[in-house]
C-alpha cells in the first residue's frame, strides 16, 4: 500500500477493500496465498502454519530479538500439525502463522482472538520479532507473525490453516471521544437501553433474563478434546455446566471460566468498528473477554441485525467474587472506519453471531 492510498482513505480502521489492496501490493503476504474467506469487514483472519512449538513459558521476543532466537531458549519439543495434533490444556505453544507483514510507517496493527476462540477459553495472542507487547504491531514492522496458544479449559485438535486469531489495521488514531459517542447514541442508538459512556460505551452483565433463570455456563474441569473443525457437533452438557439464578447474582469461583451475556444489545454502525476492553481492574476479582473485535454492522439494522448482545468470557482470579445483575464489566471502544466496508458483518457473510444472545461457541449444538 502506498502513501497515496492512505491519503485517499484517510484516518481510521482499514476496511476489506483496502486489505485487498494491501495483499495485492505485498504489504500483507502469505504462503499459501490468502483466501477470500479470511477477509472480514474490518480485519483479516490469520492461519496456523504446519508446526507447533511446545514451550516452557509464555514470552515476548523483546527489542532487537527474534521469536526464533527465543524459541531456541524455551522450546521443549515441536509438533507436526499436518495430520492434526492435540494442543493440551494448560500447556503453552507457539505456532508460526502463514501470513507476514511489511507495514508502511503510517499503518499499525492490533490482533485479537476470534469470537469462537475466546468462547473456548483458548488464550491466543500474536507475537512478532522485536515485540514488547502481545497483539500490538507497530508501524513499519516487517517480518513474520506467530500465535502463542494456551488452552485454558479444553484441549483442542488443530490443523494447518485453522483461523484462531485475527488482525486489524489502522491509519492514525480514530477513537471516538465520549462526546462523539453521546452524539452518535442520540442519533442512531448504539445500545437498546441507557448508554453508560466513560472512556467508551459501558457493558453490564445480565443476570435477570426475561425468560427463565439460565444466566450462563461454567466450563467443566475434566472433558474430552474439541476438534476445531467440527461445527454444531458437541453436546454442551459434556463440556459446560449451566448456571441458574433467580437472585440476580452469582458467585464466581477462583480459576473457573464462565460464558455470560451483556444486558445491552449493541449496534456497530457501518462506518465504525469497536473493540471490547476490560472495564477496570478495581471492579473485582475477574477478567472479562478474550475476543474483542466487533465488526462494522454487528447488530446493526443495515446488516439485518436488531441489536446483538455481547457474549462475556469471564475468568475469576484468586478470590470468590459476587457478580451482580447490571454490574459494569467491560466497555466498547469505538473507532471510525477509514471507509465503509464493501460488505458488513451479517450481510452476505456467514456471520455466526449476528443477533446473538447467550450463546456458546459454534462447535456446540444448541442446548435443549
Amino acid at each position: 500500500m502506498t502513501d497515496s492510498t492512505l491519503t485517499r482513505t484517510g484516518t481510521g480502521v482499514l476496511p476489506s477493500q483496502i486489505l485487498r489492496q494491501m495483499i495485492d501490493t505485498g504489504t500483507i503476504s502469505a504462503d499459501p496465498a490468502i483466501t477470500a474467506p479470511q477477509i472480514q469487514p474490518a480485519s483479516l483472519d490469520l492461519r496456523l502454519g504446519t508446526i507447533a512449538y511446545r514451550v516452557r513459558a509464555s514470552f515476548l521476543a523483546g527489542d532487537g530479538r527474534t521469536v526464533a532466537d527465543r524459541l531456541s531458549e524455551f522450546e521443549m519439543h515441536r509438533i507436526d500439525l499436518s495430520q492434526g495434533a492435540v494442543l493440551e490444556k494448560g500447556a503453552v505453544y507457539v505456532v508460526p502463522l502463514m501470513e507476514r507483514l511489511a507495514l508502511p510507517e503510517g499503518v499499525q496493527a492490533v490482533a485479537n482472538a476470534k469470537s469462537s476462540t475466546g468462547r473456548l477459553d483458548l488464550l491466543t495472542r500474536t507475537i512478532t520479532d522485536g515485540g514488547t507487547e502481545f497483539d500490538r504491531i507497530p508501524p513499519g514492522y516487517e517480518g513474520p507473525l506467530y500465535a502463542e496458544i494456551c488452552p485454558r479449559s479444553f484441549s483442542v485438535l488443530v490443523r494447518p490453516g485453522m483461523r484462531l486469531n485475527q488482525i486489524r489495521f489502522r491509519a492514525g488514531q480514530a477513537v471516538l471521544t465520549d462526546d462523539e459517542l453521546r452524539n452518535r447514541h442520540a442519533t442512531e442508538r448504539l445500545v437498546d437501553g441507557p448508554a453508560v459512556i466513560d472512556h467508551g460505551l459501558g457493558f453490564s452483565v445480565d443476570l435477570k433474563p426475561g425468560d427463565g433463570d439460565l444466566v450462563g455456563y461454567r466450563a467443566k474441569p475434566h472433558t474430552g478434546v474439541i476438534d476445531l473443525d467440527l461445527i454444531n457437533h458437541y453436546d454442551p452438557a459434556e463440556f459446560w455446566e449451566p448456571i441458574h439464578t433467580t437472585e440476580g447474582r452469582i458467585i464466581l469461583d477462583p480459576g473457573a471460566f464462565y460464558i455470560l451475556v451483556s444486558r445491552e444489545a449493541v449496534h456497530i454502525p457501518p462506518d465504525c468498528a469497536a473493540e471490547m476492553a476490560p472495564y477496570l481492574a478495581m471492579v473485582g476479582e475477574f477478567r472479562v473477554h478474550y475476543a474483542g473485535f466487533f465488526d462494522p454492522g454487528f447488530g446493526h439494522d443495515a446488516a439485518g441485525g436488531t441489536g446483538s448482545r455481547g457474549v462475556l468470557e469471564v475468568r475469576c482470579h484468586e478470590a470468590p467474587f459476587v457478580l451482580e445483575h447490571g454490574q459494569v464489566v467491560g466497555r466498547l471502544v469505538y473507532e471510525r472506519m477509514a471507509e465503509v466496508p464493501e460488505t458488513l458483518y451479517g450481510a452476505d457473510l456467514k456471520s455466526n453471531y449476528q443477533g446473538q444472545g447467550l450463546k456458546l461457541a459454534k462447535h456446540f449444538k444448541s442446548p435443549r
